[in-house]
Protein backbone atom coordinates (compact mmCIF):
# COMPACT_ATOMS: atom_id res chain seq x y z
CA UNK A 1 0.00 0.00 0.00
CA UNK A 2 1.18 3.18 -0.98
CA UNK A 3 0.04 6.62 0.53
CA UNK A 4 0.40 10.40 -1.47
CA UNK A 5 -0.88 13.59 -0.38
CA UNK A 6 -2.80 15.33 -3.89
CA UNK A 7 -2.90 18.67 -4.72
CA UNK A 8 -5.30 19.84 -2.42
CA UNK A 9 -3.76 18.43 0.51
CA UNK A 10 -5.45 15.58 1.07
CA UNK A 11 -4.07 12.20 2.02
CA UNK A 12 -4.53 9.38 -0.92
CA UNK A 13 -4.13 5.63 -0.54
CA UNK A 14 -3.07 3.05 -3.07
CA UNK A 15 -4.22 -0.38 -2.85
CA UNK A 16 -2.09 -3.39 -4.69
CA UNK A 17 -5.71 -4.94 -5.18
CA UNK A 18 -9.41 -4.11 -4.67
CA UNK A 19 -10.78 -4.13 -0.94
CA UNK A 20 -14.16 -4.69 0.14
CA UNK A 21 -15.44 -4.17 3.46
CA UNK A 22 -18.80 -4.85 5.48
CA UNK A 23 -20.68 -2.19 7.59
CA UNK A 24 -24.02 -3.27 7.62
CA UNK A 25 -25.07 -6.75 6.81
CA UNK A 26 -28.39 -7.06 8.16
CA UNK A 27 -31.73 -6.66 6.39
CA UNK A 28 -35.28 -5.13 6.56
CA UNK A 29 -34.79 -3.59 9.63
CA UNK A 30 -31.46 -2.61 12.32
CA UNK A 31 -31.48 -5.39 14.99
CA UNK A 32 -28.56 -4.75 17.82
CA UNK A 33 -28.41 -7.11 20.57
CA UNK A 34 -26.23 -9.67 22.47
CA UNK A 35 -27.62 -12.37 19.77
CA UNK A 36 -26.13 -10.58 16.90
CA UNK A 37 -22.80 -9.47 18.31
CA UNK A 38 -20.81 -11.50 15.53
CA UNK A 39 -22.66 -11.14 12.08
CA UNK A 40 -23.88 -7.54 13.34
CA UNK A 41 -27.30 -5.48 13.48
CA UNK A 42 -26.65 -2.56 11.11
CA UNK A 43 -28.54 -2.32 7.65
CA UNK A 44 -26.74 -2.72 4.49
CA UNK A 45 -23.46 -0.83 3.48
CA UNK A 46 -20.41 -2.07 2.35
CA UNK A 47 -17.42 -0.04 1.02
CA UNK A 48 -15.54 -1.19 -2.22
CA UNK A 49 -11.99 0.59 -2.35
CA UNK A 50 -10.30 -0.02 -6.00
CA UNK A 51 -6.21 0.03 -6.35
CA UNK A 52 -6.26 4.14 -6.63
CA UNK A 53 -8.01 4.24 -3.09
CA UNK A 54 -10.90 6.27 -4.23
CA UNK A 55 -14.09 5.08 -2.06
CA UNK A 56 -17.16 3.51 -3.64
CA UNK A 57 -19.64 3.04 -1.20
CA UNK A 58 -22.94 0.52 -1.49
CA UNK A 59 -25.76 1.27 0.03
CA UNK A 60 -26.34 3.94 2.95
CA UNK A 61 -27.99 1.53 5.56
CA UNK A 62 -27.63 2.61 9.35
CA UNK A 63 -24.09 0.65 8.48
CA UNK A 64 -22.99 4.13 7.18
CA UNK A 65 -23.07 5.55 9.89
CA UNK A 66 -19.70 3.36 11.43
CA UNK A 67 -17.74 4.91 8.07
CA UNK A 68 -17.53 8.22 10.06
CA UNK A 69 -14.85 7.94 11.54
CA UNK A 70 -12.96 6.15 9.17
CA UNK A 71 -13.84 9.13 6.58
CA UNK A 72 -12.57 11.70 9.17
CA UNK A 73 -9.19 10.18 10.10
CA UNK A 74 -7.73 9.62 7.00
CA UNK A 75 -8.95 12.59 5.59
CA UNK A 76 -11.50 11.53 2.36
CA UNK A 77 -13.08 14.86 0.99
CA UNK A 78 -15.01 13.05 -1.69
CA UNK A 79 -16.94 9.52 -1.94
CA UNK A 80 -19.24 7.69 -4.43
CA UNK A 81 -22.43 6.28 -3.13
CA UNK A 82 -24.53 3.55 -5.02
CA UNK A 83 -27.95 3.20 -4.22
CA UNK A 84 -29.49 -0.33 -5.09
CA UNK A 85 -32.76 1.23 -4.32
CA UNK A 86 -34.42 3.48 -2.13
CA UNK A 87 -36.23 0.85 0.59
CA UNK A 88 -35.49 2.35 4.63
CA UNK A 89 -33.09 -0.37 5.19
CA UNK A 90 -30.66 0.78 2.31
CA UNK A 91 -30.90 4.35 2.89
CA UNK A 92 -32.15 5.57 6.41
CA UNK A 93 -27.95 6.10 7.65
CA UNK A 94 -28.07 8.81 5.27
CA UNK A 95 -29.03 11.55 7.49
CA UNK A 96 -26.91 9.87 9.74
CA UNK A 97 -23.40 10.40 8.12
CA UNK A 98 -22.48 13.23 9.16
CA UNK A 99 -19.55 14.19 6.52
CA UNK A 100 -22.64 15.32 4.09
CA UNK A 101 -22.73 18.43 6.56
CA UNK A 102 -19.42 19.50 5.89
CA UNK A 103 -18.92 21.93 3.09
CA UNK A 104 -15.06 20.65 2.24
CA UNK A 105 -17.14 17.30 1.62
CA UNK A 106 -18.43 16.03 -1.80
CA UNK A 107 -20.95 13.27 -2.34
CA UNK A 108 -21.43 11.81 -5.82
CA UNK A 109 -24.61 9.57 -5.75
CA UNK A 110 -25.34 7.24 -8.32
CA UNK A 111 -28.69 5.29 -8.80
CA UNK A 112 -30.31 3.35 -12.09
CA UNK A 113 -33.71 4.31 -13.56
CA UNK A 114 -36.11 4.86 -12.45
CA UNK A 115 -34.51 4.66 -8.99
CA UNK A 116 -32.47 7.41 -9.91
CA UNK A 117 -34.99 9.90 -11.20
CA UNK A 118 -36.46 9.80 -7.71
CA UNK A 119 -33.11 9.75 -5.62
CA UNK A 120 -33.52 13.44 -4.76
CA UNK A 121 -36.98 13.51 -3.98
CA UNK A 122 -36.84 10.25 -1.95
CA UNK A 123 -33.52 11.33 0.28
CA UNK A 124 -35.14 15.41 0.82
CA UNK A 125 -38.75 12.89 1.55
CA UNK A 126 -36.84 11.09 4.91
CA UNK A 127 -35.41 14.62 5.96
CA UNK A 128 -38.58 16.18 6.18
CA UNK A 129 -38.68 18.02 9.51
CA UNK A 130 -41.25 15.89 10.98
CA UNK A 131 -38.80 13.00 10.68
CA UNK A 132 -35.28 15.44 11.19
CA UNK A 133 -34.03 18.37 12.18
CA UNK A 134 -32.03 19.47 9.38
CA UNK A 135 -33.49 19.68 5.94
CA UNK A 136 -31.46 18.26 2.80
CA UNK A 137 -30.98 21.47 1.56
CA UNK A 138 -29.58 22.51 4.92
CA UNK A 139 -26.42 20.02 4.41
CA UNK A 140 -23.28 21.20 3.29
CA UNK A 141 -21.83 19.21 0.91
CA UNK A 142 -21.38 19.51 -2.32
CA UNK A 143 -24.21 16.67 -3.84
CA UNK A 144 -24.08 15.54 -7.20
CA UNK A 145 -26.60 12.77 -9.02
CA UNK A 146 -25.06 10.46 -11.32
CA UNK A 147 -26.74 8.46 -13.58
CA UNK A 148 -25.76 4.51 -14.07
CA UNK A 149 -27.26 3.85 -17.81
CA UNK A 150 -27.30 0.46 -20.07
CA UNK A 151 -23.59 1.12 -20.91
CA UNK A 152 -22.28 1.35 -17.12
CA UNK A 153 -20.05 3.70 -15.80
CA UNK A 154 -16.02 4.03 -14.27
CA UNK A 155 -15.06 5.39 -11.81
CA UNK A 156 -11.06 5.81 -11.94
CA UNK A 157 -10.85 2.59 -13.80
CA UNK A 158 -13.34 0.74 -12.31
CA UNK A 159 -15.88 -1.00 -14.90
CA UNK A 160 -19.44 -0.60 -13.26
CA UNK A 161 -22.26 -2.34 -14.93
CA UNK A 162 -25.67 -2.84 -13.36
CA UNK A 163 -29.05 -5.67 -13.81
CA UNK A 164 -32.29 -5.32 -11.96
CA UNK A 165 -33.05 -7.86 -9.15
CA UNK A 166 -36.32 -9.70 -8.50
CA UNK A 167 -37.92 -7.12 -6.11
CA UNK A 168 -41.24 -5.68 -5.63
CA UNK A 169 -39.68 -2.14 -5.86
CA UNK A 170 -37.13 -1.70 -8.92
CA UNK A 171 -33.30 -2.97 -7.44
CA UNK A 172 -30.21 -3.21 -8.92
CA UNK A 173 -27.63 -5.19 -8.82
CA UNK A 174 -23.49 -4.03 -9.29
CA UNK A 175 -20.72 -5.96 -10.84
CA UNK A 176 -17.17 -3.97 -10.46
CA UNK A 177 -14.31 -4.84 -12.67
CA UNK A 178 -10.85 -3.87 -12.15
CA UNK A 179 -7.35 -5.83 -13.59
CA UNK A 180 -9.28 -8.91 -14.48
CA UNK A 181 -10.79 -9.57 -10.93
CA UNK A 182 -14.83 -8.92 -10.70
CA UNK A 183 -16.70 -8.21 -7.68
CA UNK A 184 -20.36 -8.51 -7.60
CA UNK A 185 -23.00 -7.26 -5.02
CA UNK A 186 -26.64 -8.50 -5.46
CA UNK A 187 -29.10 -7.44 -2.65
CA UNK A 188 -32.63 -7.54 -2.58
CA UNK A 189 -32.98 -10.98 -5.28
CA UNK A 190 -35.91 -13.58 -4.99
CA UNK A 191 -34.25 -16.53 -7.41
CA UNK A 192 -36.88 -19.05 -5.26
CA UNK A 193 -39.86 -18.25 -7.68
CA UNK A 194 -38.58 -17.98 -11.00
CA UNK A 195 -42.12 -18.14 -12.76
CA UNK A 196 -42.62 -14.67 -10.88
CA UNK A 197 -39.39 -13.30 -12.18
CA UNK A 198 -39.02 -9.89 -13.55
CA UNK A 199 -35.76 -10.82 -14.97
CA UNK A 200 -34.90 -14.49 -16.33
CA UNK A 201 -32.78 -16.86 -14.39
CA UNK A 202 -30.03 -17.07 -16.96
CA UNK A 203 -29.69 -13.40 -17.70
CA UNK A 204 -28.89 -13.27 -13.75
CA UNK A 205 -26.62 -16.33 -14.34
CA UNK A 206 -24.52 -14.57 -16.79
CA UNK A 207 -24.17 -11.22 -15.28
CA UNK A 208 -22.16 -13.16 -12.30
CA UNK A 209 -20.45 -15.74 -14.21
CA UNK A 210 -16.93 -16.67 -13.17
CA UNK A 211 -17.06 -13.67 -10.57
CA UNK A 212 -14.15 -13.68 -8.46
CA UNK A 213 -16.18 -12.88 -5.57
CA UNK A 214 -20.17 -12.53 -4.88
CA UNK A 215 -22.06 -11.06 -2.29
CA UNK A 216 -25.65 -12.09 -2.01
CA UNK A 217 -28.90 -11.61 -0.53
CA UNK A 218 -29.48 -14.95 1.59
CA UNK A 219 -32.17 -13.70 4.02
CA UNK A 220 -34.54 -16.66 3.97
CA UNK A 221 -34.49 -20.40 4.86
CA UNK A 222 -35.98 -22.70 2.08
CA UNK A 223 -38.73 -24.12 4.27
CA UNK A 224 -39.76 -20.32 4.39
CA UNK A 225 -40.09 -18.91 1.24
CA UNK A 226 -43.68 -20.44 0.96
CA UNK A 227 -44.67 -17.46 3.56
CA UNK A 228 -43.02 -15.13 2.21
CA UNK A 229 -43.18 -15.45 -1.69
CA UNK A 230 -42.76 -12.32 -3.56
CA UNK A 231 -41.46 -10.81 -0.94
CA UNK A 232 -37.84 -10.28 -3.08
CA UNK A 233 -35.51 -12.28 -0.85
CA UNK A 234 -34.01 -15.26 -1.48
CA UNK A 235 -33.26 -18.41 0.26
CA UNK A 236 -29.65 -19.24 1.32
CA UNK A 237 -29.99 -23.02 -0.76
CA UNK A 238 -31.12 -21.54 -3.78
CA UNK A 239 -27.88 -18.94 -3.79
CA UNK A 240 -25.82 -21.63 -2.89
CA UNK A 241 -27.01 -23.31 -6.05
CA UNK A 242 -27.07 -20.37 -8.04
CA UNK A 243 -23.71 -19.63 -7.35
CA UNK A 244 -22.55 -23.15 -8.27
CA UNK A 245 -24.22 -22.89 -11.82
CA UNK A 246 -22.65 -19.68 -12.28
CA UNK A 247 -19.27 -20.99 -11.60
CA UNK A 248 -18.24 -17.94 -8.88
CA UNK A 249 -15.40 -18.78 -6.73
CA UNK A 250 -16.10 -17.63 -3.50
CA UNK A 251 -19.64 -16.32 -2.13
CA UNK A 252 -20.83 -14.14 1.04
CA UNK A 253 -24.43 -14.88 2.15
CA UNK A 254 -25.78 -11.18 3.37
CA UNK A 255 -28.94 -9.47 4.71
CA UNK A 256 -29.89 -11.29 7.44
CA UNK A 257 -33.42 -11.14 8.36
CA UNK A 258 -33.49 -9.45 11.65
CA UNK A 259 -34.57 -12.02 14.03
CA UNK A 260 -31.90 -14.75 12.94
CA UNK A 261 -29.76 -14.62 15.36
CA UNK A 262 -25.85 -15.18 15.22
CA UNK A 263 -26.07 -19.53 16.29
CA UNK A 264 -28.14 -19.85 13.58
CA UNK A 265 -26.22 -18.01 10.80
CA UNK A 266 -23.36 -20.22 11.95
CA UNK A 267 -25.48 -23.12 11.44
CA UNK A 268 -26.83 -21.80 7.70
CA UNK A 269 -22.71 -21.32 6.96
CA UNK A 270 -22.00 -24.50 8.22
CA UNK A 271 -24.80 -26.06 5.90
CA UNK A 272 -23.89 -24.28 3.13
CA UNK A 273 -20.19 -24.92 2.76
CA UNK A 274 -21.69 -29.05 2.88
CA UNK A 275 -23.78 -27.86 -0.30
CA UNK A 276 -21.27 -25.96 -2.22
CA UNK A 277 -18.76 -29.13 -2.02
CA UNK A 278 -15.48 -28.26 -2.98
CA UNK A 279 -15.82 -25.85 -5.89
CA UNK A 280 -17.43 -22.85 -3.85
CA UNK A 281 -16.22 -21.34 -1.22
CA UNK A 282 -19.36 -19.84 1.20
CA UNK A 283 -19.09 -17.00 3.91
CA UNK A 284 -21.06 -15.39 6.05
CA UNK A 285 -20.62 -11.22 6.04
CA UNK A 286 -19.55 -10.16 9.19
CA UNK A 287 -20.10 -6.09 10.08
CA UNK A 288 -16.61 -4.94 10.48
CA UNK A 289 -14.80 -7.59 8.14
CA UNK A 290 -13.03 -6.84 5.05
CA UNK A 291 -11.55 -9.07 1.85
CA UNK A 292 -9.19 -8.56 -1.04
CA UNK A 293 -9.85 -9.48 -4.58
Amino acid sequence: MLKWVDKLGYNCIINKIMKVKFWGTRGSIPSPGKNTVKYGGNTTCVEVIPKNGKEIIIDAGSGIRLMVDKIISEGIKEISLLLTHSHWDHIQGFPFFTPIYNDNFSLNIYGVSPTFERLLDILKGQMDFIYWPVKFEHIGANVNFKKIDNSGISIDNVKINSIMTNHPLETHAFKFEESGKVFIFMTDNELDHLHTAKVPYKKHLEFVKDADVLVHDAQYKKEEMKKFKGWGHSSWQEVVSFAKKAGVKKLYLTHYDPDRNDLEVDKIIKEANKMAGDSLTVRGAIEGESFEI
